[in-house]
């Protein structure tokens, strides 16, 4: 299930020291075996949590040659269904990032009262997010081991 997060987050893809050569080319386009990824669950009683749902994947790519951070939910799917359904943010302190590239999933985001607040709710997570980035392509951990 993991594995189909990163094909997604792959197939939807148009400075480290573990970073394939080509991982930082702007116009390599991200495969799923580049993805890192964690699992993210929320802390009983944890305030500052920017999303709607309690537990998610929190992943790294790189892409157009920059480390990008995204959150990600793996939903319930039935037997007629070969793949379940995979829903994304992007996490980032970017203006643009949080508020307009994430217009589609915004559902998975809690409400705020604006981009700012939206931005320093993601900060965390995205610092986290982008250390995924430090580690080897292809790397899942468990939660807490950043």
């Amino acid at each position: 299930m993991v594995g189909l997060a990163a094909m997604t987050l792959a197939a939807g893809m148009a400075a480290t020291p573990v970073a394939e050569p080509g991982e930082r080319n702007i116009f390599r386009i991200p495969r799923a075996g580049d993805v890192r990824m964690q699992t993210l669950t929320r802390a009983g009683g944890e305030t500052g949590w920017p999303f709607t749902v309690d537990e998610g994947l929190l992943m790294c790519v790189f892409v157009a040659g920059r480390p990008t951070v995204y959150f990600a939910v793996v939903e319930e799917h039935d037997e007629w269904h070969e793949d379940p359904p995979v829903r994304m943010v992007i996490v980032s302190t970017d203006p643009f990032d949080a508020t307009l590239a994430n217009m589609a999933v915004n559902d998975l985001i809690v409400e705020t009262g604006g981009p700012a607040e939206r931005m320093a709710l993601f900060a965390p997570f995205e610092r986290m997010g982008r250390r995924l980035c430090d580690q080897p392509r292809g790397t899942e951990m468990g939660p807490g081991e950043l």
